[in-house]
């Protein structure tokens, strides 16, 4: 007789077991459905919202001055070059080139703080001068 209720048990506990990974699973993929149409919405207003593209023959007034942020100016400061921000009160990097062991040329630039336009010509700059 105990037999008989320990395989009924055993099957109301798969069943019960089987029940809530069903809805576990319906769940998640309504959740996730949802995220997907969030994103999508998303998407979707953000590139409605874009301006059309620059086209070349169209002529653009502006009043004031454009600013690049990504631009850098390296400077002498105690012997050693350091890399300033646009700004060239920002710094950006201290670099342990001396100032000294530069060519003449690159010294009389970076006196004047020499303009460095992109992320890629820095770097580049500053593999070629450090030891």
């Amino acid at each position: 007789m105990k037999n008989k209720y320990g395989i009924g048990f055993l099957a109301l506990t798969v069943a019960a077991v089987l029940f809530v990974t069903f809805a576990y699973q319906i769940s998640y993929h309504h959740a996730k459905e949802r995220a997907q149409e969030a994103r999508l919405k998303k998407e979707t207003d953000l590139t409605a919202n874009k301006e059309p593209a620059y086209k070349p023959e169209e002529t653009v007034a502006t009043e004031g001055e454009a600013l690049k942020e990504d631009c850098y100016y390296l400077m002498e400061v105690n012997g050693y070059i350091v890399v300033y921000l646009s700004d060239k009160k920002t710094p950006f990097e201290y670099t342990d080139i001396l100032y000294d062991e530069l060519p003449e040329k690159i010294r009389d630039e970076i006196r004047n703080g020499k303009y460095i336009e992109s992320t890629k010509e820095l770097y580049g700059f500053l593999e070629n001068y450090s030891s």
